[in-house]
């Protein structure tokens, strides 16, 4: 295997020691396929990144860890790609690890592996668990900077938040799925991948409050812990509806979007308003053939942008007081599905 970089930028890249980078590279007995393929994703990435970015002024290697389904991931890490290459004084090169369902316990053991071999910062995307809360804690006393990304932890486990204010998410989901839903009576199925996540459990209650004070014919079901996966919510929504006869309209603030509109075709059930959040490809497809009546998202490459800014400032290269807004709510229609 050839590089033009040197080992310990591979070995930074992959999180691997140097001496392992170096078996690798040397072709040498003893080193397992996946380790291979490791250090090969690693130097993918730095010709990606060092092409992009030329790499001027010094540099900032950070971690970006999600617990999330792949449709979200990969926005996100696009949403980083395209900013990092303009991000000054300093360059960014950014490590990604993510999977659609993480157990706690891989999760902390990714945390305790960065705090191990270090990172210039951590933009995190997990549930808001005790333990979860505990590890980021623990890399910020290791000075670490932690930067929570659409769903929040407690403030002395990170830095900052970035990402748009979830309880106004769902207040604006609430008042234009209850204005175009009508005057019947009926129930709205609130689908959550988890209630792990603070940033859902929000957009919840900013949704029932709204639809409460302003539409008090349209009650919720709330239904959660699928996490985005379509098995999982598809069943879900199946019981859901069996159970419910009076479902007519969807607020889908976790995801699963294909599996909850096959439930309903497979129950022949209408969904009068279904609204969701997030413009992956997945969304923009069923936006764009009227399957979903509209979407709440925001701008994840403002997020990507403010996430290093407050890097920057961590690291004394912004001024340290320096903030950031939170990203505007924004609506996507059928029209506009690419905004």
């Amino acid at each position: 295997m050839k590089s033009r970089f040197p080992l310990k930028d591979i070995a930074l890249q992959a999180g691997l020691s140097l001496a392992t980078v170096d078996r690798v590279m040397h072709e040498r007995d003893g080193v397992r396929a996946v380790t291979r393929a490791r250090v090969a994703a690693a130097i993918s990435e730095l010709e990606r990144q060092y092409m992009q970015s030329g790499l001027a002024g010094q540099r900032l290697v950070i971690d970006v860890v999600m617990d999330t389904p792949q449709r979200f991931s990969t926005a996100v890490r696009h949403a980083f790609e395209a900013e990092l290459p303009g991000m000054r004084p300093a360059s960014f090169l950014a490590r990604f690890h993510a999977a659609e369902t993480m157990s706690e316990q891989e999760l902390l053991s990714i945390l305790r592996a960065i705090r191990r071999r270090g990172s210039h910062g951590v933009v995190l995307k997990a549930a808001s668990t005790p333990a979860i809360a505990e590890s980021a804690a623990q890399l910020m006393a290791a000075r670490i900077p932690v930067v929570t990304l659409v769903t929040d932890l407690p403030e002395n486990a990170r830095i900052g938040y970035v990402g748009m204010d979830n309880r106004v998410a769902g207040a604006t989901a609430a008042y234009l799925l209850g204005r175009m839903a009508g005057e019947r009576p009926g129930k709205v199925l609130v689908t959550l991948s988890s209630r792990l996540f603070a940033g859902e459990d929000e957009r919840e209650h900013g949704f029932r409050d709204l639809l409460a004070q302003r539409f008090p014919h349209l009650s919720v079901l709330g239904i959660s812990e699928g996490f985005g996966v379509d098995r999982a919510t598809e069943r879900l929504v199946h019981d859901a509806l069996e159970c419910e006869p009076s479902i007519r309209a969807v607020y889908s603030a976790g995801g699963g979007n294909r599996a909850i509109l096959k439930a309903f075709a497979e129950a022949r059930r209408d969904c009068c308003v279904f609204a969701a959040h997030d413009l992956d490809q997945d969304n923009i497809g069923l936006l764009a053939a009227g399957k979903i009546t509209f979407v709440i998202h925001h701008d994840l490459r403002h997020d990507a942008r403010s996430a290093c800014q407050l890097m920057l400032a961590y690291h004394r290269m912004l001024p340290p007081d320096f903030q950031v807004a939170p990203s505007r709510v924004a609506i996507a229609t059928p029209f506009e599905p690419t905004l």
